[in-house]
C-alpha cells in the first residue's frame, strides 16, 4: 500500500466530528500524461476515422485546390503514431513505475479476493448492493475492463500500421512489422471493416469510462475525476478496503 501522505483530523475545533479524508499518491505524472494524450488521440482518430470512411460527398472549387481528406488523413496518421509511441512508453512505465503502473497489463485470476471483487463490483455498478468498497487502485472490475482495453488497442494500433503500410509499399518497415496482419485477414476490406467496428467499440468504451468515473466520484466517496490529474485518490471518510 502506498504511503498515506495527508490526514484530515475527525474533530473541527469546536470539538464536532466533520468527515475524515485520507489522501494517497496512486498515478505518477507519467501514467497521468499517458491518460491523457490517449484520449486527445482517441478524439482526433475517431473524428478523422469517421470521415474517412464515410469522406465529405463533396468539397468546394477545383480539385487541385483543395487538400482537405489529404489533411484528416494527415491526422489520423499522425495521432496513430503518437498513440503507438505513447503505448511503448506507457510499458516502459510499467516496469520502473509504482505497483498501480502496473495494474492495467495483468489480471490476478489466481487470487480469490480479486475474483471475489470482480463479482462484487458487477453488483455495485447494477445497483444490487448499497455499500462500495474503496480501492487505491483500479477497482477488479475496471481492472478487467482497462486490460481489455489495453488488448484492443494493440489491436487498432496493429490494424491501422497494416492498412497504412498499403501505402507505403511492401519494402516499408510499416509493412515489415504489421505486414502480417493481412496473413489473418487477407482480405483488405475485412482490415478495413475490423478497424472501422474497432473505432465504435471505442466510442462505446469511452463512454461507459467516463460514465463510471463520474458515478464512482459521487457515489463510492472517493475521488476518481480529479485523481487522473493530481495523481492522489482522496478518500472522503473513514478508510476501509
Amino acid at each position: 500500500m502506498n504511503q498515506i501522505v495527508e490526514l484530515q483530523g475527525a474533530l473541527d475545533a469546536h470539538g464536532e466530528r466533520v468527515e475524515a479524508r485520507q489522501t494517497i499518491y496512486v498515478y505518477e505524472a507519467p501514467v497521468r500524461l499517458w491518460h491523457w494524450v490517449n484520449a486527445l488521440c482517441i478524439v482526433v482518430l475517431c473524428i478523422s476515422g469517421w470521415f474517412i470512411g464515410s469522406p465529405l460527398p463533396s468539397v468546394p472549387g477545383e480539385a487541385s485546390q483543395n487538400f482537405l481528406m489529404g489533411y484528416i488523413r494527415f491526422a489520423h496518421f499522425a495521432a496513430g503514431q503518437v498513440i503507438a509511441v505513447a503505448l511503448l512508453m506507457r510499458i516502459y512505465w510499467a516496469f520502473v513505475g509504482n505497483t498501480y503502473a502496473r495494474q492495467v497489463f495483468y489480471l490476478p485470476f489466481w487470487d480469490k479476493t480479486w475474483l471475489w471483487g470482480v463479482w462484487f463490483e458487477l453488483k455495485w455498478y447494477l445497483f444490487l448492493t448499497k455499500d462500495p468498497k474503496k480501492y487505491i487502485g483500479h477497482n477488479p472490475l475496471g481492472h478487467v475492463a482497462m486490460f481489455a482495453f489495453m488488448l484492443f488497442l494493440v489491436f487498432m494500433i496493429c490494424t491501422g500500421f497494416a492498412l497504412y503500410s498499403e501505402g507505403t509499399g511492401i519494402d516499408s518497415w510499416q509493412h515489415a512489422l504489421f505486414g502480417w496482419v493481412f496473413g489473418i485477414f487477407p482480405n483488405s476490406q475485412d482490415v478495413h471493416t475490423f478497424h472501422h467496428l474497432g473505432m465504435w467499440a471505442i466510442v462505446i468504451f469511452a463512454i461507459v469510462h467516463i460514465y463510471a468515473a463520474v458515478r464512482e466520484d459521487i457515489m463510492s466517496r472517493q475521488s476518481m475525476i480529479s485523481s487522473i490529474i493530481s495523481g492522489e485518490r482522496v478518500f472522503r471518510d473513514d478508510f476501509r478496503d
